[in-house]
């Protein structure tokens, strides 16, 4: 596959953002800079290596850099403004029997590309408390949220309205039609996880804030020709007293098909209960699948669920999971910036092809820190550890070490 030379992309990039620059359009504007330093361990456990393709590992290192500028709006009763962005991954380390990280694009002798590069620009207008975008751009709303869990993330073509014009609701709409995969430069038609190809995504959506602390949200997403689907999402926080808090997260969604692809019948019900007390917060979800197929979503896109973690969604047909997290910050021991996570999620009565059931559950391990002042605020280093197992696929144990310096130019 071809590499693009990061460099001619920037000179590009940067020219398209700011030679329309206006009265309006510089003041509010702003570039940033962000590197992501990633090594990918995969080790798979169970005899024979990854079923997919035979091997029993997956290891590599890279570097990501994402440059994004954003324009203001011009002067006017309607507001013209242009975004653009730059994203390069380069391979660090990376062998033919240890490639298939999901980090970089592979050659066709199975090796991962030396650097990979990709470019975009959106437009965008602002008529009152109303913006209009199209173009290259990630998003995230309910029903389709952009991938971000390896060097660079997944890049959506399209149009998107977001519109604030009333009191304490926001209102969403989007038209997709392609995208970029995590390790690829080559724009693709949208697929399912089911299969199948589609022209375009369309979504509408609100967030409607009915208290403080409380807001319900209600999306409808289509993937044109294969599913429907709709989730109803409550999110809710209430203070006890000044050292504790209680936190609920519940979600309902609910996907049939569309056209004549094939049948599609998932019903998804979650719920993610939170208790802190101090620097420490105990957290319980539960997760169930209704239905005779599994929870749908764009391939390149994360499911909307609370038992969706690092490897893992627990989204099978008749799939139901118990989760159970403990969450520590350290600063109330005197090391700010320091935190630890770790979580146990397991799934039963998963319907196999066959007609039997299976099992799996994964457990993680996640301890971050970053830095609170000084040059190098907000540089962080993070260590990311799984396991799972399961009775129908992978055995996985993972560790992903990311170091991340964000920068602000201006």
């Amino acid at each position: 596959m071809r590499a693009y030379r990061p460099l001619a992309s920037f000179t590009l990039c940067f020219t398209v953002g700011i030679e329309p620059a206006a009265a309006g359009l510089l003041e509010d504007s702003h570039a940033t800079v962000d590197f992501r330093n990633l090594y990918f361990d995969r080790d798979f456990r169970q005899s024979g290596g990854n079923t997919l393709n035979g091997l029993s590992q997956a290891r590599e290192w890279g570097q990501g850099i994402v440059f994004q500028l954003q324009s203001g709006f011009s002067d006017g009763p309607v507001g013209f403004g242009l975004d653009s962005i730059l994203m390069s991954g380069f391979r660090l380390d990376s062998t033919e029997d240890r490639a298939g990280t999901g980090m970089f694009p592979k050659q066709s002798n199975g090796r991962s590309v030396d650097e990979f590069s990709r470019a975009g620009v959106s437009a965008k207008m602002k008529v009152s408390k109303t913006s209009f975008r199209s173009g290259v751009m990630t998003y995230k709303k309910p029903v389709i949220q952009s991938a971000d869990s390896r060097l660079l993330p997944v890049l959506l073509k399209g149009t998107t309205i977001e519109s604030h014009e009333l009191t304490n609701l926001t209102i969403h709409a989007a038209r997709f039609t392609e995208a970029m995969a995590l390790d690829s430069s080559s724009w693709e038609k949208l697929t399912s996880r089911f299969g199948g190809g589609s022209d375009k995504f369309v979504l509408y959506g609100a967030d409607y804030d009915a208290a403080k602390n409380v807001q319900i949200r209600f999306y409808q997403g289509e993937l044109d020709g294969i599913y429907k689907q709709s989730i109803a999402n409550a999110i809710a926080g209430f203070d006890l007293t000044k050292s504790q808090r209680v936190s609920m997260d519940i979600r309902l969604a609910k996907g049939s098909e569309v056209g004549s692809f094939r049948g599609i019948d998932n019903k998804a019900y979650g719920a993610l209960l939170g208790y802190r007390f101090g620097s420490q917060t105990i957290s319980f979800g539960y997760q169930k699948m209704d239905g005779k197929d599994a929870y749908p979503y764009v391939n390149g896109t994360d499911p909307y669920l609370v038992n969706f973690i690092q490897i893992l969604q627990f989204s099978n047909a008749g799939e139901r999971s118990r989760q159970v997290r403990y969450d520590l910050d350290l600063a109330a021991w005197g090391i700010p910036g320091l935190s630890f996570m770790t979580r146990y999620v397991t799934g039963d009565h998963i319907q196999l092809s066959q007609g039997s059931e299976g099992r799996e559950w994964e457990r993680n391990t996640d301890i971050s820190y970053v830095i609170q002042s000084g040059q190098f605020k907000n540089f962080s280093v993070r260590w990311r550890n799984a396991t799972v197992r399961s009775s129908f696929g992978n055995d996985i144990d993972e560790n992903r070490i990311i170091v991340a310096y964000p920068l602000t130019l201006f």
